[in-house]
């Protein structure tokens, strides 16, 4: 245990170069730092994100969507480069005031549809499509439990125990262990769901699968963080079975190729406008 410590101000102040890897993006406050528009390509639905974990889940669910043959999932996915602060310009804050990634806008009705959060988008894709999600009960409620599962569990993994063990500027035994632990216990979780289940929610593919695979099936692969030896993932062999499954998809492989800017440059695609951009 570290013999440094800190002691909190009664007021919290906002210091600029606080360090850290995304010091130069993080801020207070929200809303846009700049104008800029968001270009507008030839399909209904736009995509704006990039190829991280969240962006992933979106570009791997409308791949599937076309794998199954559906024609009207045609996409641009255009580049939203967060390291440059992309994601603070005001055509991006207008379609999520938020300013994360990923952010897709529906253009095929006569208005515009806006659709933000990575576990919203998934849904309503399901929903419209009508697919990827069972749409009767106990199925439904399972699958959506799952992807919530997901929604609340992963920010302990990457703005936790990823952050403190491959970002932060120094590193810290507390919250390395702290978070280390809470993220061996979500994979201890989803090997024990695994070992009765083909896949996280039943029998069937659904999108509780598309949104789990990017954090935690990419984790025990290796691929995130270089974390797989400290974190012993060999452990978690029903979890290694179903990452290996997903990933041998099709669509699961191209889809983590959209918006990519890290790892192999012949594996990045980093916009993507036509079925060709991924051969």
């Amino acid at each position: 245990m570290s013999n440094s410590t800190y002691t909190p101000p009664k007021v919290w102040h906002w210091e600029a170069g606080n360090g850290g890897k995304f010091a130069n993006i993080n801020r207070p406050i929200s809303g846009a730092t700049h104008e800029k528009e968001l270009p507008i390509g030839k399909h209904p639905l736009q995509l704006y994100s990039l190829g991280t974990p969240n962006g992933q889940k979106v570009t791997i669910m409308l791949e599937e969507l076309l794998e199954l043959g559906i024609k009207e999932a045609e996409y641009d996915a255009w580049l939203i480069n967060i390291g440059d602060g992309d994601q603070f310009g005001s055509g991006f804050v207008e379609i999520n005031p938020n300013s994360k990634i990923p952010a897709l806008v529906d253009r095929s009705g006569s208005q515009p549809i806006r659709v933000f959060e990575s576990g919203s988008i998934l849904t309503y894709l399901a929903e419209k499509f009508s697919t990827l999600l069972p749409t009767t009960q106990p199925e439904r409620a399972e699958t959506l439990s799952w992807l919530f599962w997901q929604m609340g569990s992963a920010p302990f993994v990457g703005g936790g125990f990823g952050h403190f063990f491959a970002y932060a500027p120094e590193k810290f035994e507390y919250p390395i262990n702290r978070f280390a632990m809470e993220t061996k216990r979500q994979l201890d979780v989803l090997d024990k769901r695994l070992a009765q289940n083909q896949f996280v929610a039943g029998e069937h593919y659904s999108i509780a699968d598309i949104a789990i695979w990017p954090w935690y099936g990419a984790l025990v692969k290796g691929w995130q963080y270089d974390a797989g030896e400290f974190l012993s993932v060999h452990e978690y062999k029903h979890l290694i079975r179903w990452a290996d499954e997903v990933y041998a998809r099709p669509a699961v492989q191209r889809g983590r190729r959209v918006n990519r800017l890290q790892g192999d440059p012949a594996q990045q695609v980093r916009e993507r406008h036509d079925a060709s951009d991924l051969r």
